[in-house]
């Protein structure tokens, strides 16, 4: 057998919630590490007394007990596990692993016993359930009862309120009252916060960040209060996960951390984690309300009767001594800034500082997040979604849920890459720092982007635009002097001048047509078919709706799109004969739309000024055309130009009417009127594109 025995996927109750955890059997001591919290359980083996094992609703567990009055629950082994467990118990820890049955009748009286810190029910000398004292937070009394309040836990799917024993009356010679007595073995263990006597010491107007507002803070031995001028908070230092102390960014405050779990709360509010923030200019002299034989034999040697020193150190010396645990502060990561050992970002629309730490990151302030590394999954760098003078950083636990931490300073890239790759977490996209033509490309690089090729395209334009600019003025300036030159001669350079700024201007008018069209849209006619990708999303918007409550928009999108990256090859190929049918639909529709007339209802100004000119001449055609080009005359005083509505329609009228002369030799004359009206109704574009 070796020297250690481990197993996974073992759960601990904590107040009606199961949190797993690995536990770990060695020949010094029993270690368990909670997933959820990364809270440990050190329990040494010398003082091991009592092991049992039992059958339970997760299939077998352990309860171990110490000679300092704790115990200890480990559920989830399986009935293999107990030989194992048994020999190496013998082996090391000389205690015997006992097995022994719940009592399973369903009677509601038996015996209460009260064993260390647990309330047991028995039957017949079996328990039927056992009541961890430290989960009450209430006890209170009646005639013949003892009503037992518990703590809620906001991860608990289904939470016990209350329990209430009845008491029988002892008999009459007892002085003892048996309710009072069972009342006051409960509220020795029970987790009901009593504020007896001084506070060792106190700390007046601290400006506190969560939960907001000054609070004057009373240190007792056995728990912390804080008292505003609205609400007052009592912690327990058992509640207590970790201690962090921060430096903010700006070198002149301090933010002091109380990781709690579980959290205070105020109303619907819950405050997982009590900030504290210090200016570190300001002193304080400290007095203990104690004598110095108890400081020095209470806390051994780590406060003292009499100190002073800055604000902040006193605080989070004294905390450290009464809660006894470590003070986190940031590690060899240096920011951009000089001096500066953190980042500044964003989260969920709130500006604050990420800290990189050694064993994790922790963002201040609002919401505070903490996420361990041995909780996480991967990273990503991400493109900012709103400039590219800065990127994202997204961070994704291995319970599925993501962090993104948005408006990071471009400069900040290089220093937090190297950190992370130097802490071996899993980059979800490799190689991004080392892309040089966009180095702050997202996952979806190849994703196509509308409002960048319009940019690149309005671009396009411009440059042309500018070039054919300088180019005509170059050459406006050698056929104008030109021109002075032969102005006596005839004058023949002003004509080509002007007819090389007409032709100037055509072509922008060319190049910005189109733009002008898209303004103009047919409500009646057809709409047209989506793509494969959007029709994917539509069917699938509820769906990741569900499954991500509470989502944003934008964020519906980004998960799309991922999702749409996973998506088999032949699960795209089904989606995009999809939208082929949905286009050939289109596309008949389209076709049956303009056959009955449509689009011609909502023609552009133009159009309509031409459709109601045509309307007007349609008894004579031949007299419509010599009359345009007279109104062509006057107007433009040019007869060497013709705009490219004119020079369109006229070709089409003259088309049309070459086809009516074919037909008309086999058709009546009232055909022939019908078809003269139908080729001059109709508009110029649709005419072009029959042609």
């Amino acid at each position: 057998m070796g020297d250690t025995l481990e197993f996974n996927e073992i759960y601990q109750e904590s107040k009606g919630s199961w949190n797993d955890g690995r536990l770990r059997f060695s020949k010094q001591n029993v270690v368990y590490k909670s997933s959820k919290t990364g809270k440990v359980d050190n329990i040494p083996a010398a003082e091991l007394s009592q092991a049992t094992w039992r059958r339970v609703c997760l299939g077998h567990g352990i309860k171990l007990a110490t000679s300092t009055g704790h115990v200890y629950k480990y559920d989830g082994f399986r009935d293999t596990d107990y030989e194992r467990i048994s020999e190496f118990f013998k082996a090391n820890y000389k205690v015997e692993l006992t097995e022994k049955d719940m009592c399973v009748k369903g009677w509601n009286w038996g015996t209460a016993k009260f064993s260390g810190p647990l309330l047991s029910f028995d039957v017949n000398d079996s328990s039927v359930f056992e009541i961890p004292l430290a989960s009450v937070s209430q006890c209170a009394t009646g005639k013949n009862e003892v009503t037992l309040e518990f703590h809620q836990n906001d991860d608990a799917e289904v939470s016990l309120m209350e329990v209430r024993f009845y008491v029988p009356p002892g008999p009459a010679d007892e002085g003892a009252d048996p309710v009072e007595a069972f009342a006051a073995n409960v509220l020795s263990k029970a987790d009901v916060i009593q504020a007896t006597g001084d506070a060792v010491c106190v700390f007046k107007e601290l400006q506190c960040l969560t939960p907001r507002g000054r609070y004057d803070i009373l240190i007792y031995p056995a728990f912390l209060h804080l008292h505003g001028k609205t609400f007052d908070y009592k912690i327990p230092y058992t509640t207590v996960l970790r201690l962090f102390l921060l430096p903010h960014k700006d070198q002149r405050q301090m933010f002091f951390v109380i990781s709690l779990d579980p959290p205070i709360k105020q109303g619907q509010t819950r405050y997982h984690f009590l900030i504290l923030l210090f200016s570190k200019e300001e002193e304080l002299r400290l007095t203990l309300n104690m004598s110095e034989e108890e400081v020095e034999k209470r806390y051994e040697g780590k406060l003292s009767k009499n100190m002073s020193g800055s604000l902040y150190e006193m605080v989070s010396r004294v905390m450290k001594a009464l809660v006894n645990r470590k003070i986190t502060v940031p590690g060899n990561f240096q920011g951009n800034t000089p001096g500066a050992q953190c980042i500044t970002c964003s989260y969920k629309a709130q500006s604050g500082l990420l800290y990189p730490l050694e064993r994790g990151f922790i963002y201040v302030h609002k919401p505070p997040v903490h996420l361990r590394f041995e909780e996480i999954s991967c990273v990503n760098f991400a493109r900012g979604t709103t400039t590219t003078r800065s990127f994202d950083f997204e961070v994704e636990t291995k319970q599925g849920n993501q962090f993104t931490f948005s408006s990071i300073e471009r400069e900040e890239y290089g220093k937090l890459f190297d950190f992370v790759n130097a802490k071996k977490l899993n980059i979800k996209n490799r190689g991004f720092k080392e892309s040089k033509n966009n180095e702050y490309s997202d996952s979806d690089e190849d994703q196509h982007d509308a409002y960048l090729e319009r940019m690149k395209a309005e671009g396009k334009i411009r440059e042309e635009g500018d070039g054919s600019n300088d180019s005509d003025e170059d050459t406006g300036e050698y056929d104008s002097n030109a021109s002075e030159s032969e102005s006596g001669s005839g004058g023949d350079g002003s004509d080509d001048e002007g007819k090389k700024k007409t032709a100037k201007k055509a072509k922008v008018v060319k190049e910005r047509k189109p733009r002008k069209e898209k303004k103009q849209k047919d409500t009646n006619a057809p709409k047209r078919p989506m793509s494969s990708y959007m029709l994917w999303l539509n069917s699938s918007r509820e769906h990741i709706k569900s499954e991500n409550p509470g989502i944003s928009i934008t964020e519906i999108s980004k998960k799309a799109g991922e999702m749409w990256k996973q998506i088999g090859k032949d699960d795209k190929e089904g989606w995009d004969r999809k939208a082929e049918e949905a286009k050939k639909n289109y596309e008949k529709a389209m076709k049956e739309y303009r056959e009955n007339g449509g689009g011609s209802s909502t023609p552009s100004k133009k159009e309509s000024k031409k459709a109601g000119g045509k309307k007007e001449d349609k008894a004579g055609g031949k007299k419509r055309k010599s009359d345009r080009g007279e109104e062509e005359k006057e107007q433009g005083g040019n007869d060497s130009f013709k705009s490219r509505e004119f020079i369109s329609s006229e070709e089409s009228s003259s088309e049309g009417e070459r086809k009516k002369a074919k037909k008309a030799k086999g058709k009546p004359k009232g055909k022939e009127s019908e078809e003269e009206e139908e080729v001059v109704t109709t508009p110029p574009s649709s005419e072009e594109d029959s042609d």
